[in-house]
């Protein structure tokens, strides 16, 4: 016997409509994933001619090729260090600057804020040639090379991230009571301590959204990254564009090398999911 429809239940023909269009949803964003995995396991003679969805012949070769085509692991570590830093340091300058502006009354706060958000607007090619001439005038001037090195790359990303982080963690912040720090300051804690003992345990899903998109902004960015660096200081975004030369391409190692350098990413995102949600969710809304 079945059980009785609840009144507010939705009808059987949203439900249905809902499965059919999740269902799609699904195949779409997941039918280029299997692209990608078939075709990184397959013979480079059988990815250059017609796609076959299933593949005759298997093999694993390519993910051993690409880290001798191309210096993989140099370009990997590069973009390492570079995520890593970029990352790091725009998340300890936003819990200060966003604990600042949430916190504190003084002149031009709102501008500050503002400010802070306009530079979001304007498309990252415009900053392109300003920051080459100053990277390099500053290497004249004073011999610290910033154009072709690993700093002059963490400085670049800093200057996308660390606006949008800055705007969130203000967001973020402004949703923890203020009778929090004032108990903790009543008990003698002074305003950093105040800081790193109540709101950051407070905001830490915030500040792990913060994180994540920091992170993802330095990993997979290309523009920046084939301006300002070398054959040293080389990004996996850029990287991948060697196994492509004159005489042919490397399609299923272009396909095994992508799928590899996505794992840190789509690994940490799982992980921090959750956080991640919590955190843009309470950011948005003061």
């Amino acid at each position: 016997m079945s059980r009785p429809r609840s009144p507010i239940a939705p009808p059987q023909s949203f439900l249905w409509t809902r499965r059919v269009v999740l269902t799609l949803l699904a195949a779409f964003a997941l039918l280029p994933v299997y692209v990608m995995v078939s075709s990184s396991l397959k013979p480079l003679q059988d990815v250059s001619g017609k796609f076959q969805w299933i593949p005759k012949d298997l093999t694993i070769r390519p993910y051993f090729d690409i880290w001798k085509t191309v210096p993989l692991g140099k370009y990997f570590v590069n973009s390492l260090i570079v995520a890593g830093s970029a990352t790091a340091l725009s998340v300890v300058i936003a819990v200060f600057a966003a604990y600042a502006v949430s916190r504190y009354r003084f002149r031009g706060k709102r501008v500050f804020t503002v400010t802070v958000l306009s530079t979001q607007m304007f498309p990252g090619i415009l900053f392109l040639l300003p920051l080459f001439l100053i990277f390099v005038n500053i290497g004249n001037s004073t011999g610290v090379e910033l154009y072709g090195s690993r700093g002059g790359l963490i400085l670049t990303y800093l200057t996308f991230s660390l606006p949008f982080s800055i705007w969130m963690l203000i967001g973020y912040f402004d949703s923890i009571p203020r009778e929090l720090d004032e108990a903790a300051m009543v008990d003698g804690a002074g305003p950093i301590r105040a800081l790193f003992q109540v709101v950051v345990p407070a905001a830490v899903p915030g500040i792990v959204a913060v994180a994540v998109y920091a992170f993802m902004t330095a990993w997979g960015e290309v523009l920046f990254a084939s301006v300002m660096t070398n054959d040293t200081t080389r990004t996996l975004a850029v990287g991948l564009q060697g196994y492509a030369t004159q005489n042919d391409v490397y399609w299923n190692q272009i396909m095994a090398a992508s799928l590899v350098v996505s794992v840190p990413v789509v690994v940490g995102f799982l992980l921090l999911q959750r956080y991640l949600v919590a955190g843009l969710t309470a950011g948005a809304v003061k």
